[in-house]
């Protein structure tokens, strides 16, 4: 079983939606038992909140439900729990990298890297209120991710 992490800012955004995207890709293939998939944050300021409700309705448009998600921080036992941790921007990377004291093993990464603009980060929707784009980025990152394991 592979175990994935998506990691954002605050888990309410787009970590969630990474989240919830994969797990409904790997279940459509076939494949929900190969993967173990959660979201975390790199800060403290949303734990405990549910995905933010312009990220629910997005996925929910999709079919995706992601009801009892609430956010919670990234740890350094996430470490050695996640084969594979997938950050949205590289502010996060440097957060995760110094909350998980390094990354000794190669296992964090940018999620637009399993797509064909690996240098791009996923655009943030608390910023720029464009759900659409985070959702095509995030998306793309994912079906990338789940053709490595097909």
């Amino acid at each position: 079983m592979v175990k994935i992490l998506f990691v954002c800012h605050g888990n309410i955004c787009r970590s969630p939606m990474g989240e919830f995207i994969l797990k409904d890709l790997a279940a459509k293939a076939g494949l929900a038992d190969r993967f173990h998939i959660e979201s975390a944050a790199t800060s403290t300021e949303e734990i405990g909140n549910p995905v933010y409700p312009p990220a629910r309705r997005k996925l929910a448009q999709h079919g995706i439900d992601c009801a009892g998600k609430t956010a919670r921080q990234l740890t350094a036992a996430d470490y050695g729990r996640f084969d594979l941790l997938l950050s949205m921007d590289r502010a996060n990377i440097r957060n995760m990298t110094r909350i998980c004291g390094g990354d000794p093993q190669g296992k964090i990464h940018l999620l637009m890297e399993y797509t064909g603009h690996p240098g791009r980060e996923v655009a943030d929707p608390w910023y720029t209120g464009d759900f659409d784009a985070t959702w095509d980025d995030v998306l793309a990152g994912c079906q990338g991710l789940l053709k490595q394991y097909v």
